[in-house]
């Protein structure tokens, strides 16, 4: 198994993006060093490819780990300079047949790689290279999909650290405040507390901008009736927290608000309590859609019968999104949702979700009772399967409107 990490990617000029490691490659290894190879045998051990030892570039970018250190520190049984990798890389794949590389997601270096393998295949004296090329996800993606104890203590540390974010944005909001005062609040949270940053861009969209489901802007200014969506988690040590609180920014929802918010809350509670080993993604949104369709129903923002409404799915104009993925190393982690014959896959123990129902009543929705219109939620939480039913990693962030509205006295 041969697996490559990210590069440095160019923000502009000669200002490179933060690092991040790449997630298949992070979870094999720890090794947190751009350019990095890792190589993986059965027979032969984990050697490591890493930027070698520069005390010259060091004094400009930081210490590196070196050769020395990627056996020292990361336990590999052989490294070498990446400098040395068309040289190396066939001798230890000689005799290999089966050589599970992810082609298709490293455009940076998959024609190297292309290249080396072509060449072991060629020419009266080539070493027989491998003749059967698998994708890593077939074995990687099954063992990330089910969570280790190791990996639910980070996962923990970082619904620990989202809360405390996410009470503090609930608790600190004002009309006439900025969303991106908001996120700076969030995000220096995050660091504060020792998590690497955020998993993924903060939504913070006051009023209208709620609607807008990956809003990233957070430049507007929050109204007395505004309601604040953030969806924001931390990363901690590479691994994932997917939150979303949705609260008044004046401390009080109006009755419209309510209404709506309540009907979400509600579905996502049901949602959460119902998740147990067997269960599907698919069921759990076919049940919050059947839930909140209903609702929509009795609140006048749809007509007609439950069963039309679904199967028109007249419901998509305020619920166009799922209810669920899988999370971890990624936000919207690896892993099979759908088994071959087209069901789905059945909830086991240690595998995390999101449940994250939501309702957005555009401000142009002339259908829409005027009450409604501008009014986006979504109420989301990070939950674990375990043997007996589950337990929700972020559910001590508040969610109910009498916690929320208390944060304010």
């Amino acid at each position: 198994m041969l697996l490559p990490t990210n590069p440095e990617l160019i923000r502009s000029a000669d200002s490179h993006f933060p690092f991040r490691p790449h997630s298949s490659f992070w979870f094999v290894t720890g090794f947190d060093e751009p350019g990095a190879w890792a190589l993986l045998k059965k027979d032969g051990g984990f050697t490591l490819f890493v930027l070698p030892k520069d005390p010259e570039r060091e004094v400009w970018t930081g210490i590196r780990c070196g050769v020395e250190g990627a056996v020292e520190r990361f336990g590999a049984d052989s490294a070498f300079s990446v400098a040395d990798f068309d040289t190396e890389l066939p001798k230890l794949l000689a005799g290999v047949d089966t050589l599970y590389f992810e082609f298709g997601r490293h455009p940076e270096v998959e024609p190297n790689l292309t290249r080396l393998l072509n060449g072991m295949r060629s020419g009266r004296k080539a070493h027989l290279g491998p003749t059967s090329l698998v994708d890593p996800g077939s074995i990687l993606f099954e063992l990330r999909l089910h969570k280790t104890e190791d990996e639910l203590a980070l996962m923990r540390t970082g619904s620990t650290i989202t809360e405390e974010a996410h009470v503090a944005a609930m608790r600190d909001v004002r009309p006439g405040m900025y969303e991106y005062e908001i996120q700076a609040l969030v995000e220096y949270t995050f660091r504060r507390r020792g998590a690497w940053g955020w998993a993924y861009p903060s939504i913070v969209g006051g009023g209208v901008n709620a609607c807008v489901l990956h809003y990233v802007r957070n430049d507007g200014v929050f109204g007395d009736e505004d309601l604040m969506l953030i969806d924001a988690g931390a990363e901690v040590d590479c691994y994932a927290t997917d939150v979303t609180r949705t609260s008044p920014a004046s401390g009080r929802f109006t009755p419209a608000q309510r209404d709506l918010y309540q009907l979400v809350l509600d579905a996502q509670l049901a949602a959460v309590e119902a998740t147990k080993p067997g269960w599907t993604l698919d069921g759990m949104h076919d049940q919050v859609v059947r839930q909140m369709t209903q609702g929509l129903l009795d609140l006048g923002l749809l007509k007609g019968s439950l069963d039309e409404a679904i199967e028109e799915k007249t419901f998509r104009r305020y619920y166009m999104h799922r209810t669920s993925h899988w999370l971890g190393l990624d936000v919207h982690d690896v892993g099979r949702y759908l088994l071959g014959n087209g069901l789905g896959k059945p909830l086991a123990p240690g595998m995390v979700l999101t449940i994250e129902p939501g309702l957005y009543v555009s401000p142009h929705d002339e259908e829409a009772p005027e009450a409604f219109r501008g009014i986006g939620i979504r109420i989301e939480d990070d939950v674990l399967v375990t043997a007996e039913g589950h337990e929700n990693l972020t559910g001590q962030i508040p969610k109910t409107i009498a916690d929320i509205e208390a944060l304010r006295g």
